[in-house]
């Protein structure tokens, strides 16, 4: 059965979702905005070297979202234990990965970016304020990295 999605625009409610990381702990996108600003980075595919640039990129930013007052979320169409596995190979220290699989792809459908025939998303980053709404978005190439420093400055901007 073909999901319907609906895009997602700057000014939007950001849709709520609880997904499991990388660790199988609950990540709920509604427990963060009031405390923090919320970068979500959807790629496409695991275990591939613009996916794993754009999660290390991530990751090694922490600091700087941080001082931003944001955190960043990876999300993909995947299980968790799959998810640990690259979070472990990439030696990532702080970034959540989160696991888009059950059911498959929902996070990725209520984003509007869900690549249904492919099973994958597209590759996108929202940026979420404080009241859980979408301030900043993006949707590239699917080959295309993110650039870390328009998505900083994005964020700052928020």
């Amino acid at each position: 059965m073909e999901r319907r999605t609906v895009e997602i625009s700057v000014g939007d409610r950001a849709p709520d979702f609880t997904l499991k990381d990388q660790h199988g702990n609950a990540a709920t996108l509604g427990d963060l905005p009031g405390k923090h600003k919320v970068v979500l980075s959807f790629h496409p595919l695991a275990f591939t070297g613009v996916c794993q640039i754009q999660m290390q990129n991530l990751d090694n930013k922490g600091k700087e979202l941080a001082e931003l007052g944001a955190v960043g979320l990876g999300i993909r169409v995947d299980s968790a234990p799959a998810k640990k596995a690259w979070s472990e190979m990439m030696r990532l220290s702080n970034l959540q990965l989160l696991a888009d699989f059950n059911p498959h792809g929902q996070v990725a459908s209520q984003y509007g970016i869900l690549r249904e025939a492919d099973g994958i998303s597209e590759r996108a980053v929202f940026v979420v304020d404080q009241e859980g709404i979408v301030r900043w978005k993006k949707v590239y190439p699917i080959k295309e990295q993110p650039d870390i420093d328009e998505i900083l400055g994005a964020t700052a901007k928020v």
